[in-house]
């Protein structure tokens, strides 16, 4: 009779579990792109994993060759991430099973020639993009290539040679039928100061037929600086809006023409984190030389540096990591390991805590928790709220400088070597006694 109980018990919480995986299932986001579906590093999904060690909850660990710092993407049951090997040469997709972490192809889709970075970008840190029926990847060079699913080239575009001072490390965006992509970089010429330290007027926008790889339109910058910024759609009033920041300007762009609507004057050079956007407001940073975090009202036309600054701070300013947007809180991390929690429409600082070791990776949300990963590859969980909390420590032992991805329950990670795919074990699931439990 006991034994019968039990199995009764057994398949009434298998039963139930079964459900609820169904449902988290159904409601599971892909990560098609860097930071997510919102390109805010926000995650809308349950279930997500907040302890892990390199021996437990680690679904699978994929040796990933060359080397690149793009972040990996998840559409479906495949996990794309592109890498850089014959010593940076060789630009490659590699596709890999979801479920097993097994490499389905591995795609040379560009032959690029390696030139002059900074020490700690690679020869491939722009994170692909997807719309469920192409990958789209920006190479080293600027060059842009649309991949099929199965790994086929489908179209490539070298219009727009790309050289920095520091590389290229800014992602691409896909909004409707376009692949959007800002090329803010400096002369290649005898001067190399030109478009680094000195300001030009080089800098563009480019938006491209993502089914084509032809040029739809060209967004001009006008004088601005070097950066690597990914930009990002803003919705207001029923229309669409491209912001991108740059050194030395923030800039809202018309999505059908590529007309610049807006400035605003941003002084530094050298950005890096992409922006985010909240209940009117857009939040960004400028760069070297006079670093700043700047919240920006919407709405404005022309050269609104006067009228639509909300706030400042030039205080613990990340050089590298995006910013988190948590209604109604500002999160960010410098390299340092500097974090902090400000009101998002004021600034003030509700807490400010210092992370161990440095940080290149943007944080994302889960759950009203922030991961913070650390570039020895240690992710500090914390509580998004307006007191520091702890949750957990968790260590891969791997340099990471890659923002992680969050998709089905997952967190992808990318260390120097490897993919992980991080898991909940079965004792971190709710036990039924908790199902029992009325909401």
């Amino acid at each position: 009779m006991r034994t019968a109980c039990r199995s009764a018990l057994f398949y009434a919480y298998w039963s139930l579990m079964l459900t609820i995986i169904m449902v988290d299932l159904a409601a599971a986001e892909n990560w098609p792109g860097f930071r997510g579906p919102t390109r805010q590093g926000i995650s809308h999904e349950t279930g997500i994993p907040v302890k892990w060690s390199t021996t437990s909850n680690i679904e699978w660990k994929t040796p990933i060759p060359g080397e690149g710092w793009s972040s990996p993407i998840v559409f479906d049951n495949y996990v794309f991430v592109t890498t850089a090997t014959d010593a940076g040469a060789s630009f490659r997709l590699l596709c890999l099973d979801r479920l097993t972490g097994s490499v389905l192809w591995d795609k040379e889709v560009l032959r690029q020639k390696p030139g002059h970075k900074s020490r700690q970008n690679s020869y491939a840190s722009s994170t692909p993009v997807t719309d469920g029926q192409q990958v789209y990847v920006l190479a080293f060079d600027g060059s842009l290539a649309a991949v099929s699913m199965k790994g086929t080239v489908v179209w490539t575009n070298r219009d727009f040679p790309y050289y920095s001072e520091h590389g290229l490390a800014v992602s691409p965006i896909v909004y409707r039928d376009l692949l959007i992509v800002p090329f803010d970089g400096s002369s290649a010429g005898p001067d190399k100061y030109l478009g680094w330290q000195k300001p030009w007027g080089q800098a563009v926008v480019v938006a491209l037929d993502k089914n084509t790889g032809k040029v739809r339109w060209k967004g001009r910058r006008g004088l601005s600086r070097i950066a690597h910024v990914t930009p990002q759609i803003l919705t207001e009033n029923g229309h669409d809006q491209l912001i991108s920041s740059a050194g030395d300007a923030v800039q809202g762009f018309d999505l059908i023409t590529g007309e610049r609507i807006w400035t605003l004057s941003n002084p530094g050079e050298g950005v890096v984190p992409s922006v985010v956007i909240g209940d009117g407001l857009i939040f960004t940073t400028s760069g070297f030389g006079q670093p700043t975090i700047r919240a920006i009202r919407t709405g404005g036309k022309g050269d609104v540096t006067q009228t639509h600054i909300a706030w400042e701070s030039p205080d613990d300013v990340p050089m590298i990591p995006s910013k988190l947007y948590v209604k109604p809180y500002l999160f960010s991390v410098t390299e340092a390991g500097v974090a902090k929690c400000l009101k998002a429409a004021t600034g003030e600082v509700l807490w400010r805590e210092r992370l161990a070791g440095r940080f290149s990776a943007s944080p994302i949300w889960a759950e009203g928790r922030i991961y913070f990963l650390s570039e020895r590859g240690r992710t500090t969980v914390v509580e998004a709220g307006p007191e520091f909390k702890v949750i957990a420590e968790n260590e891969i032992e791997e340099k990471c400088c890659a923002s992680p991805g969050v998709s089905q329950r997952h967190i992808f990670i990318r260390s120097e070597n490897n993919l992980y795919c991080i898991v909940n074990s079965l004792k971190d699931l709710p036990k039924i006694e908790e199902l029992k439990k009325p909401n």
